[in-house]
């Protein structure tokens, strides 16, 4: 059986590094496994790891450009002849479904995250399978679209155990970000993910400026995930913010991390403050696999992996004051990184993830075998 995963891009984020692992996973599994993006830095992954990567600007959202990539879209497709295809976002998928018309190949659509009710994002259920990544994504378009409930299926994002693991830790990396960000006797606070209005730095960054009020620790904040050349404006907000709370030595913005399973072992806590999905984020899931902490925020609807008290604390979004108490709760306490690792679900995990496509990819490639 042949896989062909579409998304925007490959260089970074929970999509972008769960599509790397997912082909990785397939070809272990014997099956072929194709990604087709505009390309980015995880590109040498997927074909070290096996997999086939076909670069095409699938990201653009530029109508007048859609017939020829539409074109292009379906050569690569005639050449594949893939079995499945799985569009991960709403760009590629309408290019997908435009491309596979008249070739009739079964596709899967999955919706990552509570986007807009509107005509561009119901093509992620137009699929003939639909997943959603948690249960609140699924009430979120069942309300949305009017769909009936068993049209769309819950797999949740899965982490890697085996790399998430203090195993296989770079020692020698964790030493120098100690070093060059002088953590020794420091509380220590990492998040991961890309400078996005939706991440809410602007809570963690005034929450740190509260936090010295709580900890007689010096405090010391990792951000770690890039910045989008059309996110530039945003993040020197953020600077300009971290300087007007004279945190210039206590908040650091690091850039995109490929070892990101050291920066939260290094970390006391570690926190996702989301304003959507903060409580079934994959960085989350990451962190608990490392048996550290997490300070999360949640939504209606939203099924909370953190608990109060068992592997970190609950917050509400938009609330600087409730994380930076939350985060002294969390960051001083003493906590088992083995109770912590326990706490992440089977349904969480890659095995359990990859386990749950398989068995989607199958029941639509089945009519062919017959």
């Amino acid at each position: 059986m042949h896989i062909v995963q579409l998304l925007p891009e490959l260089n970074e984020g929970g999509v972008e590094r769960g599509t790397v692992e997912i082909s990785r996973e397939l070809v272990k599994r014997g099956y072929q496994s194709t990604v087709i993006s505009s390309g980015g830095r995880l590109v040498s992954q997927v074909e070290e790891e096996g997999g086939r990567h076909f670069k095409l600007p699938i990201a653009g959202k530029n109508p007048l450009t859609a017939p020829a990539r539409v074109w292009a879209l379906r050569r690569i497709f005639r050449k594949l002849k893939p079995d499945v295809l799985h569009a991960r976002s709403r760009v590629p998928a309408w290019l997908a479904r435009l491309a596979k018309r008249p070739l009739d190949i079964p596709w899967v659509t999955t919706v990552h995250g509570l986007n807009r009710i509107n005509a561009y994002s119901r093509i992620m259920t137009k699929g003939d399978r639909v997943i959603a990544v948690g249960e609140a994504v699924k009430d979120h378009v069942l309300e949305g679209y009017r769909l009936s409930p068993d049209s769309v299926s819950v797999i949740q994002r899965g982490v890697d155990m085996r790399a998430f693991s203090i195993a296989n830790l770079d020692t020698e990396f964790i030493r120098c970000i100690r070093a060059q960000y002088s953590l020794a006797k420091c509380l220590v606070v990492v998040a991961v993910g890309r400078v996005t209005f939706l991440k809410d730095y602007e809570s963690l960054i005034k929450a740190a400026a509260q936090l010295r009020n709580y900890t007689q620790r010096p405090v010391k904040v990792l951000i770690a995930g890039g910045s989008h050349p059309r996110k530039q404006n945003y993040l020197q907000s953020l600077l300009k913010l971290k300087e007007s709370k004279s945190l210039c030595d206590s908040v650091y913005f690091i850039g995109s991390q490929a070892k990101v399973a050291e920066l939260y072992h290094l970390a006391d806590v570690s926190v996702n403050v989301s304003l959507k999905m903060g409580n079934m984020g994959r960085t989350l899931v990451e962190s608990l696999a490392m048996g550290t902490p997490v300070v999360a925020t949640t939504y209606p609807g939203l099924k909370n992996l953190v608990c109060d008290g068992l592997n970190g604390a609950v917050i509400e979004n938009q609330n600087p004051e409730a994380l930076a108490k939350a985060l002294a709760y969390v960051g001083e306490g003493d906590w088992s990184r083995e109770v912590i690792r326990g706490t992440v679900p089977h349904d969480y995990t890659l095995d359990g993830m990859v386990d749950q496509l398989v068995d989607v990819y199958q029941s639509l490639d089945a009519p062919s075998d017959t």
